[in-house]
């Protein structure tokens, strides 16, 4: 009776997954953009955007949106005395999908954001250091589904290629000048 049971779930999943894919396929660019961010995926996309909406109209800027998700650093002070740093409750739906998505993103190799995380961490602690983390993704939300815009990793394996890019550069800049320059890029010899 378990295993019929346990099959009658997997069956009713399957189907409110393809109602909601049926129900979001004209908004299928969007969906793709969300699911490009590190520590999203195809199932978070949707639910997220079932949350905020496809274009995030509801939200003027990405602060209203993480005030409204409940991701955004607390600041109760009076006279200058901090007495509170709680993040507002928010919405318990998006809240959880975006620690998961934090928890997620901050074990990807080389990404921008396991850096982040990482530089955080010893001064912030390890869950503040993932909230903070889900807040940036919150943000990145919002201006991915806003303004329409593709997520762009910048993380170290990025910056390497930049730099070797740029260090080619100047030693063609300096050869045109006429400096003889030994050695170069990694296993390139000018």
């Amino acid at each position: 009776m378990a295993l019929e049971e346990l099959q009658l779930i997997e069956t009713h999943i399957e189907q409110l997954e393809r109602e909601a894919m049926d129900l979001l396929k004209e908004h299928q660019d969007v969906v793709q953009r969300v699911a490009e961010v590190p520590g999203f995926g195809i199932d978070t996309a949707l639910q997220m955007i079932a949350e905020v909406g496809p274009k995030a109209a509801a939200f003027r800027s990405e602060k209203a949106l993480s005030s409204w998700v409940g991701v955004c650093p607390g600041n109760e002070e009076s006279a200058g005395e901090s007495k509170s740093t709680r993040s507002p409750k928010g919405n318990r739906q998006m809240r959880r999908l975006l620690n998961q998505a934090a928890q997620s993103a901050v074990k990807v190799k080389g990404s921008i954001l396991e850096v982040t995380f990482h530089r955080l961490l010893p001064r912030l602690g390890y869950k503040q250091a993932i909230w903070a983390i889900a807040h940036r993704l919150c943000r990145l939300l919002w201006l991915i589904l806003h303004n329409g815009v593709r997520y762009e990793e910048r993380g170290p394996a990025v910056s390497a290629k930049s730099k070797r890019t740029r260090a080619a550069r100047m030693i063609k800049e300096l050869q045109k000048l006429g400096y003889r320059v030994e050695g170069g890029p990694a296993g390139k010899q000018a």
